[in-house]
């Protein structure tokens, strides 16, 4: 980070450009992605704040305010001009917009749906899209309104449930309309003259398209996102935006998944301010909707990465097969003479759920994979679990486990398929011999299962025979469940 700014320079553009913003939440840099800062802040102060906080800070200062601490950028005449609507917006306003090019920022993404936040008949809050002197006009604006914590409140009423449940856009309040340029939306292939109709996670699902495609384009500008105050929309696509970047290997690929979630919840929701009290008191759980959400982001179309990063099923393979519960699957009368490697990728982009990556039961060598290949043609009960191989800049650098033993020769697939260390499944219960496979040295054991249910929890325990079905039913997709 400290390659990108000096700490003493950003500091004082800070200093002076606080009261810029509502509640004095300055432009913030929160992720440093690809040398561009990701920010957050509130949007911008009206003049009633803006006059109150000045006046405030003056009386409680002793008479001075460290928002014109700078005697050098300030003339007599300025000071005494300053009271002047124009000359105050221009002068706070003016230090928000060198901070903001500091930080190299292009992209302003306003989650606001209202132009200006009206309390009591006053314009308390403005925003860089309605500022009358076009302040903002070199910056990209984009205004994407999002409900606010309130509409939260009809999510937990709904059971949590977020399919379905549409914001009413016609409320009076509401007079923000969706604005953004057209060449930020060419690639998306999202018809965004229908925002209105979207449900909560397909408006979020194509707002975090959105804002990862201006992360992921080719200029070096970062990003600013910002609702009112910056402690309910902000954290959530802030967070969500981490999570996700985290999940690409981008951005702290060092961290395991327990400690981005401390993170993310630490630094990204409470240290900025968001009220957890107070919204579970009001159901207003925008908190929860963040974290439960995850479960819809985990395809491929979500990354920052140019190849695919989440892994589906190999084609042509059901759940059943990949566990090997099938008969047919179970094993084969062929011995795998040298080592075989299996990598398993887990995919934190949703909770309780992995994919696997690169399974590969090939023995090394050209003349070893012929005789396999030629001993696995005259096998019925044979399979061949391969992947084509990957490119040496789509190898995964974080997350893949590498695991090697040497088989000897009356080892077969179930016996080596999911192996963590170097220990085998243990296989504690025998099974019929009617099962066992003609010819084969399999071993006659066969180990038990639980099933884990998509919240984490056991939901029973089954000794399975090897034509049995699984003991619960598992969804049409694969991450909702974890065996």
């Amino acid at each position: 980070f400290e390659s990108t700014v000096q700490a003493g320079k950003l500091q004082d553009l800070i200093n002076r450009s606080k009261m810029a913003r509502c509640r004095g939440r300055f432009v913030c840099p929160v992720i440093l992605y690809k040398g561009k800062h990701i920010c957050r802040s509130a949007t911008l102060a009206g003049w009633g704040e803006l006059y109150g906080r000045t006046g405030y800070n003056y009386i409680f200062s002793g008479g001075s305010d460290d928002a014109w601490a700078d005697a050098e950028d300030i003339s007599e005449e300025d000071s005494a001009l300053r009271n002047a609507d124009s000359q105050l917006f221009d002068k706070v306003r003016g230090h928000d917009i060198k901070l903001l090019r500091y930080l190299s920022v292009r992209y302003i993404c306003d989650l606001m749906v209202e132009n200006k936040k009206v309390k009591f008949g006053l314009n308390v809050t403005s925003s860089e899209k309605v500022d009358k002197a076009q302040r903002y006009a070199d910056f990209t604006l984009l205004s994407i309104p999002y409900p606010g914590c309130e509409f939260f409140k009809e999510y937990k009423d709904r059971d949590y449930t977020a399919e379905g449940l549409i914001f009413n856009w016609k409320q009076d309040y509401v007079d923000a309309p969706l604005s953004i340029p057209v060449f930020l939306t060419q690639s998306l292939n999202i018809d965004w003259s229908e925002y209105q109709s979207w449900d909560l996670v397909q408006q979020t699902q194509n707002y975090l398209k959105l804002l990862i495609s201006i992360i992921n384009s080719d200029d070096d500008s970062g990003l600013l996102v910002h609702c009112i105050s910056g402690w309910d929309r902000t954290p959530l696509f802030i967070s969500l935006l981490r999570l996700s970047l985290w999940a690409d290997g981008l951005i702290h690929a060092s961290l395991e998944p327990s400690e981005i979630l401390y993170l993310t919840v630490a630094y990204d929701w409470f240290l900025f301010g968001h009220m957890l009290v107070d919204r579970l008191s009001k159901g207003e759980e925008i908190f929860f909707f963040c974290f439960n959400f995850l479960k819809h982001i985990t395809s491929e179309e979500f990354s920052a990465l140019k190849s695919q990063r989440r892994k589906s099923l190999p084609p042509g393979f059901t759940l059943e097969e990949i566990c090997m519960l099938k008969q047919r699957d179970r094993g084969s009368t062929t011995s795998l003479s040298s080592d075989f490697s299996l990598g398993m990728e887990s995919s934190p982009g949703a909770a309780g759920s992995f994919t696997y990556e690169a399974v590969e039961l090939m023995p090394a060598g050209a003349q070893a994979q012929a005789a396999w290949r030629k001993s696995c043609a005259s096998s019925p009960q044979a399979v061949l679990w391969s992947r084509a191989q990957q490119s040496e800049d789509r190898l995964p650098s974080t997350g893949m486990v590498e695991v090697k033993s040497s088989s000897s020769s009356s080892s077969t697939h179930s016996d080596n398929f999911l192996r963590l260390g170097s220990s085998p499944l243990e296989v504690p219960r025998s099974r019929s011999a009617d099962h066992s496979l003609p010819g084969s040295s399999v071993s006659t054991d066969f180990g038990s299962w639980q099933m884990v249910t998509g919240c984490g929890s056991i939901r029973e325990q089954a000794i399975l025979s090897a034509d049995a079905s699984l003991p619960c039913s598992f969804p049409d997709e694969f991450p909702s469940t974890c065996l």
